[in-house]
């Protein structure tokens, strides 16, 4: 498989920058087999069935991107630098890896002030990130980058506006608990808590699941040969009760619907050969991508993914590549709306369907 195999155009007027309102008022392209149907997310209590179980991953965004000035002492005398960081996740010794703007005017030993509250020692610096260590930790870090941090935005979305206020609310899930994203699991940031009622009351079950989104989601696909490329880690947690009710529901005949890419590459991460979810806990590099068999997932609910991107390779795993392109030239040619902010799919590819292929996914 190539790269070029998972790419299509797509007008950047499709690329959305606020979401809709309500959140339950965003477009569902429900492909189920061949069929494609025009919907919208309030619709998906007459979409499932009883029985049915909603995978929701509940790690909450952190505020990760800081504006600060670089402080160095030189024999001209003190010199500082404006500095952007966007935290990317946890280090050894409490520390953080970050991307940082512009990289090249850190080193190790500086020091970087946030706010009166907040500042940060380099500790190491890579080609391309920098190791944090910050002043403040625990209950005193999560306050002090409250307010200093502002919502990591995906780059196609904050290369068009700055953060503000609304996406404090808008980039968070209404179940977010767990704290340690620097992502959003954008899938299902379109359910409120009257959908959530409705589908409860439909008889469709949920189980909360922890994958903690880091910024390797946006790095692009570098290799032409796509088994070549190595996936980011990702922290993860599947309880021992999480596994007990997706079990169960396997064993009642409901289906698993991971609610994002993010429950889906958890899940599948901590089954067995046998289609059997354990109780997991670390980190998770796996790659899904055509061929890969499927261990527990039957459907799954996305947003619309980057050309060219693992994602793409995720959802084509599941539906086939030749019909995730005819899903997405529907999409774009009925102006769905793209990425994080944009609309969403349900995607089930048919009885049986998606426990077909190979292992070679992961």
């Amino acid at each position: 498989m190539k790269l070029s195999d998972f790419d299509f155009d797509l007008p950047e007027a499709l690329i959305a920058t606020r979401p809709a309102r309500p959140r339950t008022a965003a477009r569902l392209l429900v492909a189920e087999g061949d069929r494609l149907r025009d919907l919208h997310v309030r619709d998906l209590p007459d979409l499932l069935q009883p029985g049915d179980r909603l995978v929701l991953n509940d790690t909450r965004v952190i505020p990760a991107r800081l504006s600060g000035l670089r402080r160095r002492e030189t024999a001209q005398g003190p010199v500082e630098a404006r500095i952007e960081v966007t935290l990317m996740e946890p280090a050894p010794g409490g520390c953080w890896r970050a991307m940082a703007r512009p990289l090249k005017k850190l080193k190790p030993g500086d020091r970087v002030i946030f706010s009166d509250r907040l500042s940060a020692r380099v500790v190491a610096k890579g080609d391309e990130d920098a190791v944090l260590d910050f002043d403040q930790t625990g209950a005193a870090f999560d306050t002090a980058l409250a307010e200093a941090g502002a919502m990591p935005l995906p780059p196609y979305i904050a290369a068009k506006r700055p953060a503000d206020a609304q996406d404090a609310e808008d980039y968070q899930t209404v179940w977010a608990a767990r704290p340690g994203a620097v992502a959003a699991p954008t899938a299902s940031l379109h359910f409120d808590e009257p959908l959530l009622a409705a589908l409860a009351a439909r008889g469709v079950g949920f189980s909360h699941v922890t994958l903690h989104v880091g910024a390797g989601t946006f790095l692009p696909v570098k290799t032409d040969d796509v088994s070549a490329h190595r996936m980011h880690a990702e922290w993860g947690e599947v309880t021992a009760r999480a596994a007990a009710e997706i079990n169960a529901t396997r064993a009642a005949g409901g289906r698993i619907i991971p609610v994002g890419t993010t429950a889906l590459r958890l899940i599948e991460s901590a089954a067995d050969e046998a289609g059997v979810l354990h109780p997991w806990t670390g980190e998770t590099d796996i790659f899904i991508r055509p061929g890969y068999r499927f261990r527990i997932a039957d459907a799954l609910m996305t947003n619309f993914h980057l050309p060219r991107s693992t994602l793409m390779m995720l959802v084509s795993a599941l539906m086939g590549t030749e019909r995730i392109r005819r899903i997405y030239i529907h999409a774009v040619n009925s102006g769905y709306r793209f990425f994080s902010y944009g609309d969403a799919s349900l995607l089930i590819p048919g009885p049986q369907a998606v426990r077909q292929g190979s292992q070679t996914g992961i």
